[in-house]
């Protein structure tokens, strides 16, 4: 399979991604932990069906120490224990962040108010941009039919 579009040659494409990729850097260097950001990429991209980001993203975890368990749970992590209370309600966010039709009203009150028991103002905003983030990324790349499996990690940073 190969993309649809170089979307880095096409000159208004171009100039968009780089600002999008930039907004992309600055959540990568903001207040959440590398970790839950890894784990809401992942469960983003797994509920958009981006294998791109997919791959991407469980090779970046892992390259950062995450064990194979945490990453092949992610998908089920509601029945798994490997996740801390703090871990599953950015999950839980970012799943119903990311179902917003499936949702109906968006991100509920109650899981809204389980994050933020564990995350401040600065690290919720943050949460709420990368699943924004996330789900623009996997459409990209999902519109363009991206390749997945070649990523290395630190190919973006």
């Amino acid at each position: 399979m190969e993309a649809r579009l170089d979307y880095l040659a096409a000159p208004t494409a171009g100039k968009a991604l780089k600002h999008f990729m930039s907004a992309g850097r600055t959540i990568t260097e903001g207040p959440l932990p590398a970790t839950t950001r890894e784990l809401v990429s992942l469960r983003v991209s797994q509920i958009n069906g981006c294998a791109f980001c997919i791959d991407m993203h469980t090779k970046e975890a892992a390259a950062a120490g995450e064990s194979p368990v945490r990453l092949n749970l992610v998908a089920a992590w509601r029945e798994a224990t490997v996740f801390t209370e703090a871990e599953r309600a950015a999950l839980e966010l970012a799943e119903e962040g990311t179902r917003v039709a499936d949702a109906a009203g968006g991100v509920g009150d109650d899981v809204w108010a389980a994050a933020a028991k564990y995350y401040d103002e600065d690290q919720l905003t943050a949460l709420a941009i990368l699943v924004a983030f996330m789900n623009a990324a996997n459409r990209l790349n999902i519109i363009n039919q991206q390749p997945a499996g070649d990523y290395q990690p630190g190919s973006f940073h």
